[in-house]
């Protein structure tokens, strides 16, 4: 048979291969397409979490450092296989930063929101507790710390406006030390000017880890109002997504647990005191307790010729954002026994450079007062609303 005849031969038999080799490549992504689609069906959209960027130890923008909540979120996350993302938002609004993100479905999950009844009603529903938070003693490590009597005698660092501050108020053997922050209490109690700190434990936790070298104990308290579980929050209508943090989060105890130790938080068994006495403090003087990093009455802050625009505002709006906000060191509606940070006197002290004052304060802050810059969180119509407000409020009468 000639070379002829026999390419001939083999020629259909190449070509039925060709074909059939085609015809299995489409007959697999044919069958490729419904496993496709359906994986593209089970595709997890990212958890938002909605978190404050500057807010250690709970959380942070800092990719080293995300934070005791963030990083809880986390881990819930990657058990429900999804991955995450973040709304940043300034938390020190409380239940205003919740109407502003979680209820205005700006996230999915709030971690780290107090278990109670009264908080936010029934619009947030929450999460099985994941911890319980509060506030702890704090001392040397030679000091015993198993209960108020064995604060007598010392001068106890106590955050201004705090259960704490109420259960010692009518104690006379204990020194109180009003402080504005946990940050405050700390410093006092490193610069001697305190024995012991009563403040916010996660706080005193982290910064006893981070800038004092685990120098102090921390002695979580358990009492009325001293400590609280805490819970991973949703709106009312994500029954179905808590339910399946529900699920996932009796296996993540341990790393939890671990998360605590890693940032410093006190997760330990809390000593326990009696219910807290509800007392007022005296607004006479001598009664008054030491403040650390307070002004004296008859210091004013440095005057500037800033334009104060239109004094007029609604006094009602403002009265709404300063119980909002400032209310936390001032006092409601500017009630105030402490007349160092008395707001109603803002009149008596500076006359006609009140407003100028007022101003200077909000605009820039004073952060060595444990006073934070509010012209970046609101604008000068709200301020002028608040201002608007103090001017309602203003004492005309006694001594400043």
């Amino acid at each position: 048979m000639s070379c002829i005849a026999r390419n001939e031969l083999r020629t259909p038999s190449r070509n039925t291969r060709l074909e059939h080799a085609i015809r299995t490549v489409l007959l697999s992504a044919f069958l490729m397409v419904p496993a496709l689609a359906a994986g593209a069906e089970e595709a997890k959209p990212p958890l938002r979490l909605c978190a404050d960027p500057t807010n250690l130890p709970f959380s942070s923008d800092q990719p080293g450092k995300p934070g005791l909540y963030l990083e809880i979120g986390q881990a819930v996350a990657q058990k429900l296989g999804r991955t995450v993302s973040t709304n940043w938002y300034k938390s020190y609004f409380g239940k205003r930063t919740v109407r502003e993100t979680l209820l205005s479905k700006q996230c999915d999950a709030m971690v780290g929101l107090p278990l109670i009844d009264d908080f936010m009603g029934p619009s947030v529903i929450f999460s099985k507790p994941i911890a319980h938070e509060g506030y702890a003693l704090v001392g040397g490590k030679d000091r015993k710390l198993a209960g108020i009597d064995d604060l007598k005698g010392l001068r106890v660092a106590v955050q201004y406006q705090s259960t704490p501050q109420n259960l010692l108020a009518l104690r006379d053997d204990i020194q109180k030390v009003t402080v504005l922050s946990p940050e405050e209490g700390m410093a006092a109690l490193e610069q001697g000017n305190a024995d012991i700190a009563f403040i916010w434990a996660p706080v005193a936790g982290w910064l006893n880890k981070t800038t004092y070298g685990d120098k102090y104990q921390i002695v979580s308290t358990e009492g009325d109002g001293l400590l609280w579980a805490t819970a991973i929050g949703f709106a009312k209508a994500s029954g179905a997504l808590r339910d399946e943090v529900d699920g996932v989060l009796p296996s993540l105890q341990p790393e939890i647990s671990a998360l605590f130790a890693k940032y410093g938080v006190p997760d330990g068994a809390p000593v326990k005191f009696g219910q807290a006495d509800r007392a007022t403090t005296s607004s006479t003087g001598a009664a008054e307790p030491v403040t650390v990093g307070q002004a004296a009455a008859a210091d004013k802050p440095v005057q500037t010729a800033a334009t104060t625009g239109d004094a007029k505002g609604d006094a009602t709006a403002g009265r709404e954002v300063f119980n909002g906000t400032c209310a936390h060191c001032h006092g409601p509606d500017a009630v105030q026994a402490e007349r160092k940070i008395d707001l109603r006197l803002l009149k008596k002290r500076y006359a006609d450079d009140m407003e100028t004052t007022f101003w200077k304060t909000v605009h820039d802050g004073r952060p060595a007062k444990g006073m934070p810059a509010w012209k970046d969180v609101f604008s000068d119509d709200e301020l002028r609303n608040v201002y608007a407000y103090l001017q309602s409020v203003q004492d005309s009468g006694g001594s400043n």
